[in-house]
């Protein structure tokens, strides 16, 4: 049914195209009036180049209309038809349209993110690519529109410095930062009328199975009111932290992750109208737009990132972000039986497994003196005593409005010398103090 609505709204668009170049040509073509004869040769020259230049103009404007109607022809078709096979987006999740938002500045190597999301993308009406460029960096925009009609391809129109207080003059890139989220996720989901998308930045890599990830669990997003994302990230997901034998487990997390996340529309509706002028992302761990939502992480990375250079001055990348373990095993996410995340469900696995593994010493873990197989755990009972863990232990050790990276319910969860580690406050934990920071 798609390839059939597609087609004849294609077909109308160039049959309009036609008509246009047709008139155009009669009208060209047609004898000149005595009045125009009198006017001598000269009018009738200046009269043809009019025509022409005019019919230049149509034929481009027109096929500007015909690129985007290609483009989006997959959306009209949803929201004329019910959605793909006659079926709604409610009866069938898996066909729901999820657009990938590429957010782009000034790094030519967004190539390498483009190239692999459309090698692994299984289906472009289903996962259509936006790639919102700001800065207006030439090198960077001709990368992208060399891709044609594989991505749609829109810049923010506002490059202007902003107005800042003169402490935050060195932060001017995080204001434009957080400007240019707050406009390219308006012209999704109000321009482009998505309902849902999946953010990447021009600095991450995916993994073969980045769209099954998500595919999978965009009806749980959808279904659990006490989720507000999804992410491809693990924070504390390097290379000897996570296990290769659980690439198809995910968590919950209190974290706000990032880098490769999937939200509602509902939920923008949310946060646009409070969204922050810089900082987004520590805005967004913040308890009053958190509210308690959790978000879904894998054990191993969807993507990887391989921008050291950045706003950030590759704060934390040296030393943890460039070790991260990329998935490259293609997990069947949307075949697997994924209620385990329901978060009452969840919580009472979490429970018995945390709570139930031996309490341990740092000493013992670094030094390498436990037996078995674990898992065990380590007990924190303030910020430096968190902190303090982390960094002995290897994991990141810093806290966002008292949330750690990675954590939920206090418990931070990974692999050290082999064994499942849980970095957890003492048993009765009730909720996040955010002056742990």
């Amino acid at each position: 049914m798609l390839r059939k609505r597609s087609s004849v709204i294609v077909c109308s668009a160039f049959l309009f195209i036609t008509w246009n170049a047709i008139l155009i040509f009669v009208l060209w073509g047609r004898p000149p009036s005595e009045q125009e004869a009198g006017g001598g040769r000269g009018n009738i020259a200046k009269d043809m180049i009019r025509m022409i230049s005019a019919f230049e103009t149509e034929l481009e404007a027109q096929r500007k209309i015909l690129l985007q109607i290609k483009s989006h022809r997959s959306l009209w078709s949803q929201q004329n038809d019910g959605g793909l096979n006659g079926q709604s987006e409610a009866e069938d999740p898996s066909q729901a349209v999820i657009p990938v938002l590429v957010i782009a500045c000034n790094r030519v190597t967004v190539k390498r993110c483009l190239d692999k999301l459309i090698e692994y993308r299984p289906s472009a009406e289903l996962f259509p690519i936006v790639v919102s460029q700001d800065c207006g960096h030439t090198d960077t925009a001709n990368v992208i529109s060399s891709y044609g009609d594989q991505v749609t391809h829109i810049k923010q129109p506002d490059l202007s410095d902003i107005s800042v207080r003169p402490d935050h003059k060195k932060f001017q890139g995080y204001y434009k930062i957080s400007r240019h989220y707050r406009w390219a996720l308006n012209q999704i989901f109000h321009s482009f009328s998505y309902s849902s998308v999946i953010i990447v930045e021009d600095d991450l890599e995916v993994a073969p199975d980045f769209f099954e990830y998500f595919r999978a669990l965009y009806p749980v997003l959808k279904s659990d009111p006490t989720l507000w994302c999804v992410s491809a990230w693990n924070d504390n997901g390097r290379e000897g932290y996570v296990d290769p034998g659980k690439a198809s487990v995910l968590y919950r997390t209190d974290f706000f992750p990032g880098l490769g996340w999937m939200l509602l529309k509902d939920l923008w509706d949310e946060l646009e109208p409070k969204w922050p002028a810089s900082f987004w992302d520590d805005w967004m761990r913040q308890p009053d737009q958190r509210k308690d939502r959790s978000c879904i992480r894998p054990e191993i990375s969807r993507t990887l990132t391989f921008g050291r250079r950045g706003v950030s001055l590759g704060q934390f990348y040296d030393k943890y972000l460039r070790f991260i373990r990329l998935n490259s095993e293609y997990v069947p996410f949307t075949k697997l039986d994924l209620s385990y995340l329901e978060q009452t469900k969840y919580n009472d696995m979490f429970e018995k497994e945390v709570y139930g593994a031996p309490l341990v010493r740092a000493e013992e873990l670094t030094g390498g003196k436990l037996t078995g197989p674990g898992p065990f755990r380590v007990q924190y009972s303030s910020p430096d005593s968190f902190k303090t863990l982390a960094r002995n232990l290897g994991v990141m050790d810093d806290l966002k409005s008292g949330v750690p990276r990675a954590g939920y319910r206090g418990v931070v969860s990974f692999l050290s010398r082999g064994k499942r580690i849980f970095i957890a406050p003492p048993v009765g934990w009730t909720k996040y103090d955010p002056s742990w920071s």
